[in-house]
């Protein structure tokens, strides 16, 4: 038997000095002999727990083997079996939590590195321009309705599409793939990488409709009239603010707007893209989520001297990826641990120009299992800043729902469903994603949108 490799073949990454003055995306990926090195570390166990730790159920170790054999194209397609989007995937998902979790070798070194892989395969396969399209078979007759083409929406659409009926994807914004567009900033998945996947998937015949506000240009009762079935996939996007004083003050942002300006509108470029965007030197960012380090990340290249990453816990308890977190403390990200917004101080022209923080410790756990934060009475102190920027999470958006009579959500204003099928109370309506679960994961909702498919498939049959 070979020698085990202890730990992960490396990926050579920009060097933040450089980075923090570009939007380029900051690995650089495995090459050819890379990925060979890193997939001979997988020890193609007869029980893979690592395609149960995957909420599409990819053939983990058939594509892995394929890289150690040098074949990438026949890798790609075995990924493709379960999971049209491995650029994106191979980029955003936490494999840390997931499959590389339940690796059989993490249990004494570092697990295979799953997710590189997957990313390796998927731009191998782009750049040689050798994608084989799936057989589509005879069309049903069936026309499907999907809103939103989020990762949700999109995984519904690749599904049915490849099932011979009729897919149109309604989405609201100019651009498609919802929070991948606009929340995700270029450093962590370029927006080329991301249109060339839903290029592919209208090469299969998905009919996609920008600029299309379901609850608005038409309800979703008028578009049951014209389809047998309707997937909704409208994501999370109504922003939570902490509700202190302050908050209406200028240069004040959610995460959701200011990330949107930056990503979906390229503010960054601007006067070159006419989009404004606030550039603050010295810029706070609330929270401690992966949408917290893409905003404080975002504010360094838009030339922050000080990026403040304000988070009421401490660093063990931050729910972001590890790898986000790193790369933040390697780009000069200031992280103010155990500190929480009281309020938002402007100047005599309504300008943010202070923050006052309360320091914390930690209690017992609470419902999440983390440590509650409790404030020390008379640690209030202040701090110097002209950009607020909240990311504390987000909600449902109510628009469509209250346009939907009959739609039951949970007392967060999330979807209901069937959490076997997706079904909501609505008869022939599905729904998946941030809709249902609220702030999750690009492969959770991946997910969600595989087994509506599932469900709509057999129903209509």
């Amino acid at each position: 038997m070979a020698k085990i490799i202890p730990e992960k073949t490396p990926m050579a990454e920009q060097d933040p000095k450089e980075r923090i003055r570009n939007f380029n995306e900051v690995p650089f990926g495995y090459t050819e002999k890379e990925a060979i090195l890193e997939a001979q570390r997988c020890l193609q166990c007869p029980k893979p727990y690592c395609v149960d730790g995957c909420p599409v159920n990819i053939d983990i170790p058939g594509f892995i083997r394929l890289v150690a054999e040098g074949d990438f194209l026949g890798a790609a397609r075995k990924i493709k079996e379960t999971n049209l989007l491995p650029a994106v995937c191979g980029r955003v998902c936490p494999q840390e939590e997931q499959c590389e979790a339940m690796c059989v070798l993490s249990k004494k070194f570092e697990p295979v590195a799953i997710g590189r892989l997957e990313r390796f395969v998927a731009d191998y396969e782009r750049q040689a321009g050798k994608a084989e399209k799936p057989a589509i078979p005879r069309p049903t007759g069936h026309r499907i309705a999907v809103v939103g083409a989020g990762p949700a929406g999109l995984t519904v659409a690749a599904d049915l599409i490849q099932k011979g009926h009729d897919v149109t994807v309604f989405e609201a914004l100019h651009a498609l793939g919802g929070v991948l567009v606009y929340g995700i900033p270029e450093f962590r998945l370029p927006k080329s990488i991301l249109q060339h996947e839903v290029n592919y998937l209208a090469s299969l015949g998905v009919d996609f409709e920008p600029s299309f506000v379901v609850g608005k240009t038409e309800t979703v009762d008028e578009l049951l009239e014209k389809y047998d079935a309707l997937f909704l996939g409208v994501g999370a996007g109504l922003p939570y603010f902490m509700r202190i004083p302050g908050e209406n003050l200028n240069g004040v942002y959610s995460a959701n707007e200011y990330l949107t300006r930056s990503n979906l509108m390229r503010g960054y470029l601007f006067p070159e893209w006419d989009t404004p965007i606030k550039r603050g030197k010295n810029v706070a960012v609330i929270g401690g989520g992966n949408t917290a380090m893409d905003a404080v990340r975002t504010a360094l290249r838009l030339g922050a001297e000080n990026a403040y990453l304000i988070y009421r816990r401490s660093r063990k308890e931050m729910p972001a990826r590890l790898e986000e977190i790193h790369h933040a403390e390697q780009e000069g990200v200031q992280f103010r641990l155990l500190e929480n917004p009281v309020r938002i101080i402007g100047d005599e022209n309504g300008w943010v120009k202070e923050i006052e923080l309360i320091s914390m410790q930690l209690g017992e756990p609470d419902e999440s299992g983390r440590r509650r934060p409790i404030p020390i009475p008379g640690s209030e102190h202040t701090l110097k800043v002209d950009t607020v920027v909240v990311a504390i999470g987000q909600g449902a958006n109510p628009l469509l729902i209250s346009a939907t009579p009959g739609l039951k959500t949970n007392r967060w204003g999330y979807l209901e469903i069937d959490p076997a099928t997706g079904l909501t109370s609505r008869e022939r309506v599905f729904a998946g994603g941030d809709i249902v679960r609220g702030g999750a994961t690009v492969i959770l909702a991946m997910g969600d949108g595989r087994r509506a498919a599932t469900a709509i498939h057999e129903m209509l049959r």
